[in-house]
């Protein structure tokens, strides 16, 4: 069997805490976003770039892995908030965690963008190209969040990394389904900054460069194509809700999982979740809760978990894992 497995895993959060009520000058309050987002708090980068996060987080993965940043044949590095429009944010990694053997790139699929580019690694390493790829999911949308609006509330900063090797073991992925829909791309969008709208005195004026979310579409399409494609992806493994020892999924709100995990028949304390601390860190936040169920020593030995995501596009994935 020629498969990839993950080898280790990382994580890395600002140290910065803005809790709830910081937001009840935008109208919000602690109660309300408890209640319908499951968030308390969430980490705010007060300085750290993205690719910043990044590198502390893949270090840790590395590391955890056994082996050494030079061991690395390849860096992805999903984000959509990288330190520049170019050159892409996982070169900036790359030199910060002197992996000078790595081809590196990014990834841009949003909230799907660690699944993204955790389906793009394993399709290297089962090629027999790369042997050891480093996937990291890392964004600071503090810096594409207006903090005047009350959909400020949502996003946290932070990385998470795994590393990717080859085994010939009954262990891995077992299979991905992945999806896009470009209908939904103004659903959730930052409307200046790329060759559309470059960014003028007239857009940052406006507002154009943060993100704008239609957060009604977002829970509408969340809880109707997550569900779906976990189905098809267990049904066409043969694998029954019942063998699934944990969902470790993309961290859009309490609300939203407690659905999916509805559709599905999933008991809720299969749910991995860490929103109440971190918000959601887009890009972050499967690499992280996996490195939060890794350390708790949740995953034993023949546990099929199920990795699920959706984001702006839309995009959205799930994915099988046999630990």
């Amino acid at each position: 069997m020629n498969n990839a497995y993950i080898k280790g895993t990382g994580s890395y959060a600002p140290e910065n805490v803005v809790k709830n009520d910081f937001f009840e000058s935008v109208g919000s309050n602690d109660a309300w976003i408890q209640k319908n987002l499951g968030i308390k708090e969430r980490r705010i980068s007060t300085g750290e770039t993205t690719s910043d996060l990044a590198a502390m987080a893949g270090k840790e993965a590395i590391k955890n892995a056994g082996l050494t940043p030079q061991d690395m044949d390849l860096i992805i590095l999903a984000t959509a908030t990288p330190d520049r429009l170019a050159p892409s944010c996982a070169c900036f990694v790359q030199e910060k965690i002197e992996a000078f053997n790595a081809v590196a790139f990014d990834i841009s699929a949003v909230c799907s963008g660690a699944l993204f580019a955790t389906t793009t690694a394993v399709q290297f390493i089962k090629s027999g190209m790369y042997k050891n790829v480093l996937v990291i999911g890392a964004d600071t949308f503090s810096n594409i969040t207006d903090w005047n609006r009350r959909d400020a509330v949502f996003f946290g900063d932070g990385a998470g990394a795994m590393v990717l090797s080859h085994t010939q073991e009954d262990k891995g992925f077992i299979d991905f389904l992945l999806h896009t829909d470009g209908r939904g791309k103004d659903s959730w969008n930052i409307p200046a900054g790329g060759s559309l709208l470059p960014t003028t005195k007239e857009t940052l004026k406006e507002g154009l460069q943060y993100f704008q979310m239609d957060g009604s579409a977002v829970f509408q399409t969340a809880i109707k194509v997550v569900p779906e494609s976990i189905k098809e992806l267990l049904s066409k493994n043969k694998v029954s809700i019942d063998e699934v020892s944990y969902l470790i999924p993309h961290q859009p709100s309490i609300r939203i999982l407690e659905e999916v995990a509805n559709r599905i028949s999933l008991p809720w304390e299969k749910v991995m979740t860490n929103m109440d601390r971190y918000a959601n860190t887009s890009g972050g936040t499967i690499p992280m809760m996996l490195d939060e169920t890794v350390k708790k020593n949740l995953l034993k030995e023949g546990d099929l978990v199920l990795f699920a995501a959706v984001g702006a596009g839309w995009t959205w994935g799930t994915a099988l894992y046999k630990w």
